[in-house]
């Protein structure tokens, strides 16, 4: 076996079934290696979209997603999406090729010190020396990523530890030919060079995936949890995407869901969370959550810390009793200290308090009142904001819309600004492990590469992009990718021929609109250019009809954008966070 090949039995070993890249010939027999293996190859139209696949696949899956890439401009395409999967905590393997050990620094096409770069974005970085070295650093990539607060890993694969063997010192011999003693000389160093490369490399086979159990709480720190929980008035649960980490399939987000039902306290779900209990479950509140946290005497972060999407802690009253439970010591802290921290897996905590609550009645029947009948309300002014008609799309209205033409098994990708933060308080994912945004980095083009490897893992699933008419232009072309490789998903551009969610604040504030204006862009079209099928949406009164058509078309294998031309709303009007 080739160094390819020997990295392509690895990923087999670790449950990989799909590779995700863009060619190059720094990693070509990577590729060759994993194909022969049965591994799918997926080749994208940007390194990044490579990455996002990669991150869509260890959140819907818990297998680390995997990239490879080519050396120099092929791993600093990748950066972004690798920095949202390290502040996500996201298990992803990088693959990246690189110059020949022999001419790293020397001037080599496409070398550059890509350990630097990576360094402080990853969880570990490395670069392999001898083909000796690729099975246990591969494998160690693995456990790195999969073990406490997940993340990014990045592998340094130099060109010449992957081809055989023999081509390796033909490449090394052939351009030392002649030169007398000096070129003897020459010879005898590069053929030296080539022989430590190659030397032991049969001395590791890659071994079974080993079991990584994730952090458990101590049992002194579940009782004490458990008995403010009982005493409490007023709980309020949050619980963020890390609560689903111990919980990477379907029956097991499933069985959490029922420890959290279990507890009967109100839940406020955010960013990989969102779906856990379903569509409509009465404990699940939606909105005016920094009221009920300034109200509840007891709060339970669950995965999620205090940045900014609590108002780095503000939001929480400081006569509450804070019970924060996070894989991530830093997180657990981070601008407000807990009453009760615990450095643990979120799950496995609420599924300790369930039991530890067990047949032990609680009345949260008022305090529950209270927060539906604001919900309620609030719900109430969006089917009025919903019920206003213009020249054309209701943005509200074409969410509602959305969500009652969602199947019982959807996954929702997340990838826009104002028109998908309506859509986070108007659509509804149908089950856990179905809704997939970019995280705290807030990072537009996620879409593309997101819904890739959604569709991938779930191809009976009715995979939806919901972009803005900014981020679509991110990973429009990987359009080309879903048509070459049969992936039929559903993509709704909400097209308002401007970046909103900037424009909102920007022309108020500063009285100037430059930067944020856009045309209204047939997207439909280049859609249809790139393989797939496009349909255009103006009127309010065709929503509900194009929508089902689009989903009979992704049924049928097609791969689906809807352009919908938007009016402007107020709905978000003040919005904007920083």
């Amino acid at each position: 076996m080739n160094g390819g090949d020997r990295i392509a039995s690895v990923l087999v070993e670790q449950g990989v079934r799909f590779l995700f890249t863009l060619c190059g010939g720094h990693i070509s027999p990577i590729l060759v290696g994993a194909k022969h293996r049965g591994i799918r190859v997926v080749d994208v139209r940007h390194e990044v979209d490579a990455v996002f696949a990669a991150d869509a696949v260890f959140r819907l899956t818990g297998v680390p997603g995997v990239a490879a890439v080519t050396a120099g401009p092929g791993v600093t395409n990748t950066i972004t999406a690798i920095k949202n999967a390290q502040l996500a905590q996201s298990g992803v393997v990088l693959l990246g090729g690189a110059a020949a050990t022999l001419l790293k620094g020397r001037g080599a096409l496409q070398d550059i010190d890509q350990q630097a770069l990576f360094a402080p974005h990853v969880k570990w970085a490395a670069s392999a020396a001898a083909v000796r070295d690729l099975v246990p650093m591969l494998e160690r990539a693995f456990a790195v990523a999969r073990a406490g607060v997940p993340g990014p890993v990045f592998l340094e694969c130099p060109v010449d530890l992957l081809y055989d063997e023999a081509l390796v010192r033909q490449w090394y011999g052939a351009s030392s030919k002649g030169g007398g003693l000096a070129g003897a000389a020459l010879r005898f160093y590069m053929q030296r060079h080539a022989g430590k490369l190659f030397a032991g490399a049969d001395r590791r086979a890659p071994r079974p995936r080993p079991p990584i159990p994730p952090p458990a709480p101590d049992r002194s720190e579940v009782r004490k949890a458990a008995s403010r929980l009982r005493k409490a008035r007023r709980p309020v649960l949050v619980l963020g995407g890390q609560a689903l980490l111990s919980s990477p399939t379907r029956p097991e987000a499933e069985e959490l869901a029922k420890a959290v039902e279990a507890l009967g306290a109100p839940v406020y779900l955010a960013g990989g969370a969102r779906g856990l209990l379903g569509s409509g479950h009465a404990l699940q509140m939606r909105h005016k959550r920094r009221e009920a946290l300034r109200e509840a005497d007891l709060v339970l972060l669950a995965g999620i810390p205090s940045d900014f999407r609590l108002d780095y802690g503000r939001h929480v009253s400081h006569k509450a009793f804070l019970i924060s439970v996070n894989r991530s010591e830093t997180d657990l802290r981070l601008n407000r200290k807990p009453d009760l921290g615990v450095h643990a897996d979120p799950g496995l905590l609420l599924r300790g308090l369930a039991a530890e609550l067990s047949g032990r009645k609680r009345d949260w029947a008022d305090w529950l009142k209270t927060l539906h009948t604001r919900d309620a309300a609030r719900e109430q002014e969006i089917d009025a904001q919903a019920a206003m008609t213009g020249e054309r799309v209701n943005p509200v209205h074409l969410c509602r819309e959305i969500d009652r033409t969602l199947a019982t098994e959807s996954v929702i990708v997340a990838d826009g600004g104002d028109f998908v933060a309506t859509a986070a308080y108007t659509v509804s994912p149908r089950g856990p492990l179905s809704w997939l945004d970019p995280g705290v980095f807030g990072t537009l083009g996620v879409g593309g590469g997101f819904a890739l490897g959604a569709k991938l893992c779930r191809p009976e699933t009715d995979v939806w992009i919901l972009y803005g008419d900014g981020s679509v232009a991110y990973s429009l072309a990987e359009f080309d990718t879903f048509a070459r490789h049969g992936v039929a998903v559903i993509a709704i551009v909400g097209n308002d021929a401007g970046w909103t969610q900037i424009a909102r604040e920007q022309i108020e504030v500063l009285h100037d609109d430059v930067g944020v204006v856009l045309a209204r862009t047939d997207y439909h079209q280049v859609a249809e250019g790139y393989g797939g099928r496009g349909l255009l949406l103006t009127r309010r009164d065709d929503v509900a009809n194009v929508l089902r058509q689009a989903v009979d078309l992704a049924r049928q294998g097609f791969p689906v954008l809807v352009n919908a031309h938007l009016d402007k709303t107020e709905f978000r009007k003040g919005s904007i966070s920083m």
